[in-house]
C-alpha cells in the first residue's frame, strides 16, 4: 500500500464516520432519513448516544491520517487500526445478528457491510505489514 492511498483511507473513514456521528448526535432523524433507515421515534436519544461512538471512531481515524503524515509514527497508527479493526468487527456482527433476528431491517446491512470491509482490510493490513511499508 502506498503512504497517499493509506492517507486517503484514513481520510475517507474517518470524515465519513465523524460526519455521521456528529450528525447522529445533532439531527438522528435527519440522518437516519438521508440514508432511508428507520427507528422508532422513542430510540432517537440512544441513537444520539451511539453517535457519539460513531464520531469517536471518525476522530480516531482522522488522527491516523494526522500520523501518516508525521514520520516514525507506525506503530501508533497500528494501535489506530487495531482498535477501529475491533470496534468496526463488533458492530457488524451486532449489526449482522440484529438483521437475522428481524430486530433491525435490512436496510441497516449497509452499515455491517461497510464495517465488516473495513475491519477486514484493516487486519489483512496488519497481518502483511501494510503500515510499515507505507507509512516510512
Amino acid at each position: 500500500m502506498t503512504r497517499p492511498i493509506l492517507f486517503g483511507y484514513q481520510l475517507l473513514t474517518g470524515l465519513s464516520d465523524a460526519c455521521t456521528g456528529a450528525m447522529l448526535i445533532i439531527a438522528p432523524s435527519l440522518t437516519l432519513q438521508l440514508v432511508s433507515m428507520q427507528v422508532p421515534t422513542d430510540a432517537l436519544p440512544f441513537l444520539s448516544f451511539v453517535g457519539a461512538f460513531v464520531l469517536s471512531v471518525g476522530l480516531i481515524c482522522l488522527y491516523g491520517a494526522l500520523l501518516i503524515r508525521r514520520s516514525g509514527c507506525v506503530s501508533k497508527l497500528e494501535v489506530v487500526w487495531l482498535v477501529t479493526a475491533i470496534t468496526r468487527a463488533s458492530v457488524a456482527v451486532f449489526v449482522l445478528s440484529q438483521v437475522s433476528a428481524g430486530a433491525l431491517a435490512s436496510s441497516w446491512l449497509t452499515v455491517a457491510v461497510f464495517d465488516g470491509a473495513c475491519s477486514t482490510f484493516q487486519a489483512i493490513g496488519l497481518r502483511k505489514g501494510w503500515l510499515i511499508h507505507a507509512a516510512r
